[in-house]
């Protein structure tokens, strides 16, 4: 079995990785003016399509409805978004875009998805792939992981 101390180290590149992932699109969204969880929601609402609310984009995102709610008040107050009471639920609400948020999230999206294709056209489709099975594999088995307790053994 290959020493702790290895995995250790792995483990925390990975945590370190991890992190620069986080700074880097907290760093993209800041330079087009807005804040990591704005940019999320743009997104989310961009590709929700007529059924989007704030309930899909926080299962999507991981992201507190009172944070989504927070960023929808500054959109709706800017003239991005509209919110209407859903027919079937009204306390939930469709979100949309406005003509003006609609040209905007264009923009800002095209943007955003033109620099991450550009990664992935210099990193390679393979390597793509294999960063996605790889991460979905720790995911898959950290989930595997998640029942254990530390008195349990295979």
């Amino acid at each position: 079995m290959i020493n702790n101390t290895i995995f250790m180290e792995q483990l925390n590149k990975y945590y370190a990785v991890w992190q620069e992932y986080n700074y880097v699109y907290e760093e993209w969204a800041k330079a087009h003016g807005l804040s990591v969880n704005s940019l999320l929601v743009l997104s989310a609402i961009h590709e929700g399509g007529k059924d989007c609310t704030q309930r899909k984009i926080s299962q999507r995102w991981m992201i507190p409805k009172q944070t989504i709610n927070m960023v929808l008040k500054g959109f709706e107050q800017k003239g991005l978004v509209e919110m209407f009471p859903m027919q079937e639920d009204k306390r939930n609400k469709l979100i949309r875009f406005t003509p003006a948020g609609s040209r905007y999230a264009d923009s800002i999206i095209l943007q955003l998805r033109k620099a991450e294709l550009f990664v992935i056209e210099e990193m390679g489709i393979e390597s793509m792939k294999q960063l996605n099975d790889n991460t979905a594999l720790f995911v898959e088995l950290f989930r595997k992981a998640g029942g254990k307790n530390d008195n349990e053994t295979e």
